[in-house]
């Protein structure tokens, strides 16, 4: 009987010490604990979600922790749309919005670029890339192997008929996966409001461009001087669109006699 006292005792003593402990670490917990900005957890709730890595972040919650520290930008997000980038500057008190943006690939020759050989390996326009820069002639050529189709979290790219790669601008966030993924380094971002785009990257002379593709850009400057608004000048042999004054006349379409600046 008392073995059995003795024994109940030493457990009662170890139960009080557990608890005495518990309520210190308990105490302890709450006074150390980091307090979480509430802000956070508003910011990621407006962000697009998408986790794409586009802004350079492992994802949206530590994307909206750099926000709230003032460690990024909200323009740096591409995905999330411009009403709820808004609410977020709002949220922090101010903030550079930026205009919402689409990505395109700037090349239109596909078929109608010449091939350098035939390509039998992987069909992926990285492997081939590894050989002789591509089987495109054309050195900024679009190859055409959906490396781009292949990373795009959003289905928002294809390679048609005409052999190169075409951004479905209502299924795209620009979240900048294709673009940090072309071996080509040919996919940009434009305005999403934009009307055209230059579908060329090649900035070679004309008659040099002319043996390379068919669709070319020849640098005849001939959308820069039919332009009403002013808003096409040429630089380095290809046409650069200023998307302020552009107002969508189709001028630029119309006139360029490779067409190689393309409707958005």
């Amino acid at each position: 009987m008392e073995t059995v006292i003795q024994i109940l005792l030493a457990g009662g003593i170890m139960l009080a010490i557990a608890v005495v402990f518990g309520f210190i670490l308990m105490i302890c917990s709450n006074a150390l604990a980091i307090k979480k900005d509430e802000r956070v957890e508003k910011v990621e709730s407006l962000l697009a979600k998408s986790n794409c890595g586009g802004c350079g972040r492992a994802g949206c919650a530590q994307f909206a922790e750099a926000l709230v520290k003032g460690e990024a930008k909200l323009s740096d997000c591409r995905a999330t749309p411009k009403a709820n980038k808004e609410k977020i500057a709002e949220i922090l008190g101010g903030g550079e919005v930026g205009e919402e943006t689409v990505a395109v690939v700037h090349c239109n020759g596909g078929n109608a670029c010449y091939n350098k050989y035939d390509y039998q390996g992987y069909g992926n326009c990285a492997s081939c890339e590894l050989i002789a820069g591509g089987i495109k002639a054309c050195p900024v050529g679009c190859i055409g192997k959906k490396t781009c189709v292949d990373v795009c979290p959003y289905g928002a790219i294809a390679v048609e008929d005409g052999g190169y790669a075409i951004v479905k601008k209502e299924k795209c966030i620009s979240c900048g996966v294709c673009i940090s993924n072309c071996p080509k380094g040919i996919i940009g971002r434009i305005p999403k409001s934009a009307k055209v785009y230059i579908a060329c990257s090649n900035h070679g002379k004309g008659k040099d461009v002319m043996e390379l593709c068919q669709h070319g850009c020849i640098g005849c400057g001939l959308c820069a001087k039919n332009c009403p608004e002013g808003a096409i000048a040429m630089k380095n042999g290809l046409p650069e669109i200023d998307y302020a004054k552009c107002v969508g006349c189709m001028k630029c379409v119309e006139k360029c006699p490779r067409k190689c600046i393309k409707e958005h």
